[in-house]
């Protein structure tokens, strides 16, 4: 059985009810079952939780899969909150050791204290700005993509850890233009995604 640890970092806060985030979620609570091979644990960041058991819930997983709104070009407050608070919780407790860097060479090593080699991550995100912000000349965002640009933090932030990234998926336009007929063809992306990262990916290795 694969072991998945779920967060779902959509936040309730003025015009954001975090809606696609819930359908996300709900994929994957339909996606990782047991039939098909998986163990799944599920925290929502809008509900109280304890720092220890989502310590322990990262330490248990075989990946941690993040979902959240891109508010103002990083994570929602609670998301934030929640990542300072567990990871803070988590040194020494299985996540990381420490910065990775030792006396004698107090310059070189850092990030490589890890303690979770082995184990992966994948990350959505749900954006109001257009795909094309981020891929036209002259757009807002320099022709730089969402990993490498307004994500650059949060990858590095899971490689502290020493996971490894699972190709992510991001869904645009989200707020001012979107429909339906959107949401349904997101689902399915996603869907699919899910079928060719965690599922075909498997049999390939063990072919």
């Amino acid at each position: 059985m694969q072991k998945i640890f779920v967060i779902n970092g959509g936040q309730h806060f003025a015009h954001s009810g975090g809606a696609f985030n819930k359908t996300l979620t709900a994929l994957d609570q339909s996606f990782f079952t047991t039939e098909n091979g998986f163990e799944l644990q599920v925290t929502d960041i809008n509900q109280p939780y304890d720092p220890a058991e989502e310590v322990a819930k990262y330490v248990w997983a075989d990946t941690i899969i993040y979902h959240f709104p891109v508010w103002w070009f990083s994570m929602p407050n609670k998301l934030k909150e929640y990542i300072d608070v567990v990871f803070t919780a988590g040194h020494r407790n299985g996540m990381y050791y420490s910065d990775g860097r030792k006396s004698a060479t107090p310059d070189l090593h850092y990030g490589t204290g890890g303690l979770m080699q082995g184990r992966k991550y994948m990350v959505t995100t749900t954006w109001n700005a257009p795909e094309t912000a981020f891929t036209l000349p002259g757009e807002f965002f320099n022709q730089t993509s969402v990993d490498d640009g307004v994500l650059f933090g949060f990858h590095r932030m899971n490689a502290f850890l020493s996971l490894e990234k699972i190709e992510g998926i991001h869904f645009h336009d989200l707020e001012k233009n979107v429909t339906q007929q959107q949401i349904d063809d997101y689902s399915g992306r996603y869907l699919r995604h899910l079928e060719q990262s965690f599922i075909s990916s498997e049999l390939s290795l063990a072919s």
